[in-house]
């Protein structure tokens, strides 16, 4: 029997038939592969980003706009010779690169798929951060790009918003090897990234004094790597959310983090207020996956 402990929950459960932590087997199952435009800019320019949305996930956060695949099993199962068309048919589409979205409990299958086809574009992995070293290092080598969250440092905060206090300390490690395995990023003549680790960090409503501190982190931890700086947060309606997570983010709590980013001279991304909209969500319909 082979146990699953690709993620730090480390359920070691047999996989082969049965669901782990992340909702999933260790068959694939994928809910929607196509370009995406709403990527950072150095990601998606202008024929958008390959992305290809796994379903299931580790962390499960309690907000997640992508809930009908991250906490469910909305999906088609896919091949790893399924999964190599999929990636040839996006580099045919003209895509950036091609985009793993929450893919680590797949990790065996995705590497499989690139044994039978490797796109002569970046691999990108993007993640919620809550990632396992020893794992991340089956990717060295094949990953080009990372694009991790890094969300809480408070192990409070992270175990009301997904059930792991101890994000954090799984998290920065994590992103540390991420860096040592790419480097800074390095950009094309148009400013699309071939290779590197970008940041992410979601303001949360009520919990600007965690973000300060998250971005603290990263210009002690990673000086010189760009961060994106989200204020896109959407309460899903009728989950029953705790205060102050049930409502959106406001102006004045956005700028406050936002003048941490520039006191501590931090470079990428911010976003406008009209980024917080469902909208932005893709629908999860099982687009690109068949022919």
């Amino acid at each position: 029997m082979s146990v699953c402990t690709l993620c730090p929950r480390g359920c070691a459960v047999d996989r082969e038939n049965t669901a782990g932590y992340c909702s999933c087997t260790q068959e694939m199952l994928i809910a929607r592969a196509a370009p995406h435009m709403w990527e950072e800019p150095c990601l998606s320019g202008t024929r958008g980003s390959g992305a290809i949305f796994f379903s299931g996930c580790s962390l499960k956060c309690i907000f997640c706009q992508n809930m009908e695949i991250s906490r469910g099993r909305k999906g088609m199962a896919v091949s790893p010779v399924q999964l190599a068309d999929i990636m040839r048919r996006l580099e045919d589409a003209g895509v950036h690169n091609i985009n793993f979205v929450t893919g680590t409990h797949f990790i065996p299958g995705i590497l499989k798929a690139l044994e039978i086809y490797r796109p002569g574009i970046p691999l990108l992995w993007n993640t919620g951060g809550y990632e396992e070293t020893g794992t991340l290092k089956m990717l060295d080598g094949v990953i080009d790009i990372y694009l991790p969250d890094l969300k809480h440092v408070s192990p409070r905060l992270s175990r009301l918003c997904c059930s792991a206090p101890d994000y954090c300390e799984k998290a920065v490690p994590a992103i540390e090897e991420m860096t040592r395995q790419t480097g800074l990023p390095v950009y094309d003549g148009d400013g699309i990234m071939q290779k590197g680790t970008l940041i992410r960090h979601l303001v949360l409503p009520g919990c600007t004094g965690d973000s300060i501190k998250v971005l603290q982190t990263v210009a002690e931890r990673f000086p010189g790597f760009p961060v994106s700086l989200m204020r896109q947060y959407t309460p899903p309606e009728g989950i029953g959310l705790p205060r102050p997570l049930d409502r959106r983010l406001t102006e004045e709590e956005y700028s406050r983090v936002l003048d941490c980013f520039n006191a501590l001279g931090l470079s990428g991304y911010c976003q406008d207020a009209e980024s917080a909209q469902s909208a932005y969500t893709p629908p999860f319909d099982l687009t690109g996956i068949l022919e």
